[in-house]
């Protein structure tokens, strides 16, 4: 999906809860990952590889300038034959620190392995985003939830589009309510590193 389908999208769901609430999880995610310097590590079920959004966000990692959004693919059926950026299996999740982020991506409960191996990430003090199941234990475990429910108006795919594009824009929406002093200073630092706005 082009930059120019991704806005017609934000338009026709404007007024619905979408739009702010992918805005806000691209901004954790976006956040997560340049506050502790990068080390996206991005992960689905065996059965859904969310390699789109990895593409996605290398994209945008580029046309943004912001190398850290340049995830790592972790894959469950990873071979050494494969090419470098799809061979990395599972044993990376083992591997998470603290500084790294984990985003698990799956249309439903993902298998017991992938969350055990997401809870010791997050024992290890790296930063637990899921996209896609609204309950269980994934949700449970994160620190930041993106619920998207089975029956809902928007599938899985259509909200990673989303959530790619809002991650790689410059200057994300301020969230409401107070905000922290690293977020503040995160936002001044942003506006005073934007190139300026081109003039016809």
């Amino acid at each position: 999906m082009d930059a120019v389908r991704v806005a017609l999208l934000r338009e026709v769901l404007a007024g619905t809860e979408w739009l702010g609430a992918t805005r806000h999880f691209a901004g954790t995610l976006r956040g997560s990952v340049v506050s502790h310097g990068g080390g996206l590590l991005l992960v689905g079920t065996p059965e859904y590889e969310p390699w789109h959004l990895a593409a996605h966000l290398v994209d945008e990692a580029a046309w943004s300038g912001t190398p850290e959004l340049a995830p790592t693919l972790v894959r469950h059926d990873a071979r050494p034959t494969d090419p470098a950026h799809l061979a990395v299996g599972l044993g990376r999740l083992e591997a998470a620190r603290r500084g790294e982020t984990l985003l698990v991506v799956a249309p439903g409960d993902p298998p017991a392995a992938l969350l055990e191996r997401a809870s010791d990430a997050r024992r290890a003090g790296a930063t637990l985003l899921s996209l896609g199941p609204e309950a269980g234990e994934l949700p449970a475990l994160a620190h930041e939830v993106l619920p998207v429910p089975n029956g809902s108006e928007l599938d899985l795919d259509t909200v990673q589009h989303l959530v790619s594009a809002a991650a790689g824009e410059n200057a994300l929406p301020a969230r409401r309510g107070r905000r922290r002093f690293r977020d503040r200073l995160s936002r001044l630092a942003d506006l005073l590193t934007a190139p300026p706005p081109t003039r016809w």
